[in-house]
């Protein structure tokens, strides 16, 4: 499958952005979708993540309360809210894919990244 991420930008702190992730293929509904991101010079970071239904999300500590994701699987897309947009979720957005059988923490594609910026 092929990941297409778009709708970073920039943005004031106190913010609101929405990503978008468009996937190929037909099977986008048996996917588990997530979202990562990777500030400069940090590791990258899990944001949230979303079962094949939509029933069931995940999130990190950081965004908790804040970042919504959700899916249309007749659109093969995931979105991202992100409101309350802080200085320290300045980064590059990444969504990516993964069978439900593949091992947890593992992500089997991934888009090519959109960048955010807050300023404060």
């Amino acid at each position: 499958v092929q990941l297409q991420a778009y709708g970073g930008g920039l943005v004031q702190a106190g913010g609101s952005l929405r990503l978008s992730c468009a996937a190929s293929g037909r099977t986008f509904g048996s996917y588990r979708m997530g979202w990562f991101r990777q500030a400069p010079g940090k590791e990258r970071e899990f944001v949230t993540a979303i079962n094949p239904s939509g029933s069931s999300t995940y999130y990190g500590n950081p965004v908790k309360g804040r970042f919504t994701i959700s899916r249309d699987n007749a659109k093969n897309t995931v979105y991202l809210q992100m409101n309350s947009l802080k200085p320290e979720d300045m980064a590059v957005y990444y969504c990516a894919a993964k069978y439900i059988t593949t091992q947890a923490g593992e992500y089997d594609y991934w888009g090519q990244g959109t960048l955010v910026t807050v300023s404060s």
